[in-house]
C-alpha cells in the first residue's frame, strides 16, 4: 500500500519515522502539505501517531487513479461550504441558536433528519425570500480546496454532483457557480415572497441521498466502486455506503467511523492527493 500522509505542517523528521515504523521504501513529495510513502506496510500504531502530530493519514492501494472513477458526489453544508445554509437563513429570523441546536442534534445522528428538517423549517416560517438571497450573496463560502478538487476531477472526467438535506435554493446556485453536472436538495415551498415553514416533496434525507445517488449512477452506466462520495453528518452516511471510496470530511466521530478515510486538517483538494 501507499501511505498518504497530509498536513498544513509536516515535520520531516515526522515523515522518517512513518516511514521507518511502515518500512516504507521511499518518501514523495505531492505538494507542499501532501506526501506519499511509497509500499508502506499498515502499522496498528500509524492512527494514533498521526493523530498526536494533527496529521491525516490514509493507507491506499498504489494502483488506484482518480481517473478511474465516475462520479464525485459531495454533501454541501460544511462539506462543500463552509457554512450551515439552513443556519445562516435562521439568523437572518433571528433564531439561529434554535436551529443550530436541532442541525448539529441531527448531525451527530441523536434525531432523524426527517424529523429535524421538518422542525427547522418550521421555524423559518414567514420569512422573506430575499433573505435567502442575501445568505447566499453574503455569507456563502467554499471549503478550502473545493474548486482545487472539483477542477481535478473534471480533469480526469468525473461527472460532479452536490446533494444535500438543504434547499434547492443554494444547490441550484452553487451547481451553476461550480458548473457541476448534478444537483439534488429539498424544496422550500415560497408563497407570496414568504417562507411557509413547509417542505414541499419526499424529503432528501439519509436514504434520500442515497436513493438520488443511485439514480445518477445508474443513468451514467456507472458501478458502485466507480462512486467518490464526500460527507460530514449523519445524513450522509446512506450515500457515503452506496460509493466505492467514502471520504469523512472534517466530520463527525460517526462519519469518520464508518467511512474509507477521514480528512480532518487539510482542504477538500486532499482528496484528489489520496490517488495516483
Amino acid at each position: 500500500m501507499n501511505l498518504i500522509i497530509q498536513s498544513p505542517n509536516i515535520e520531516n523528521s515526522d515523515l522518517r519515522e512513518l516511514a521507518k515504523r511502515t518500512q516504507a521504501d521511499q518518501i514523495v513529495r505531492i505538494t507542499g502539505q501532501a506526501f506519499r510513502l511509497i509500499n508502506a506496510n499498515q502499522h496498528e500504531d500509524i492512527a494514533q501517531y498521526c493523530a498526536d502530530a494533527k496529521m491525516d493519514y490514509a493507507f491506499v492501494n498504489p494502483d488506484l487513479h482518480l481517473s478511474d472513477f465516475g462520479l464525485l458526489a459531495m454533501d454541501m453544508d460544511s462539506t462543500l461550504l463552509a457554512i450551515e445554509s439552513i443556519d445562516e437563513v435562521a439568523d437572518m429570523h433571528h433564531i439561529k441558536p434554535q436551529v443550530a441546536a436541532i442541525t448539529q442534534q441531527t448531525m451527530r445522528g441523536e434525531i432523524s433528519f426527517e424529523e429535524s428538517i421538518r422542525n427547522r423549517t418550521a421555524l423559518l416560517k414567514g420569512l422573506n425570500q430575499d433573505a435567502l438571497q442575501k445568505v447566499y450573496d453574503e455569507r456563502v463560502k467554499l471549503n478550502p480546496g473545493a474548486e482545487k478538487l472539483l477542477t481535478q476531477a473534471k480533469t480526469a472526467g468525473l461527472k460532479t454532483m452536490v446533494i444535500s438535506g438543504g434547499f434547492t435554493f443554494f444547490t441550484d446556485r452553487i451547481k451553476e457557480k461550480l458548473a457541476l453536472d448534478y444537483a439534488a436538495a429539498n424544496i422550500l415551498e415560497i408563497k407570496e415572497k414568504k417562507v411557509t415553514g413547509n417542505v414541499v416533496g419526499e424529503i432528501i434525507g439519509k436514504e434520500g441521498k442515497a436513493k438520488v445517488l443511485n439514480q445518477v449512477r445508474e443513468k451514467l452506466g456507472l458501478k458502485r466502486e466507480h462512486i467518490i462520495t464526500i460527507g460530514d453528518g449523519a445524513n450522509d452516511l446512506g450515500m457515503m455506503a452506496e460509493a466505492g471510496v467514502s471520504i469523512a470530511y472534517h466530520a463527525k466521530p460517526i462519519v469518520q467511523e464508518n467511512a474509507d478515510y477521514s480528512i480532518n486538517y487539510v482542504g477538500l483538494d486532499g482528496v484528489a492527493n489520496l490517488f495516483e
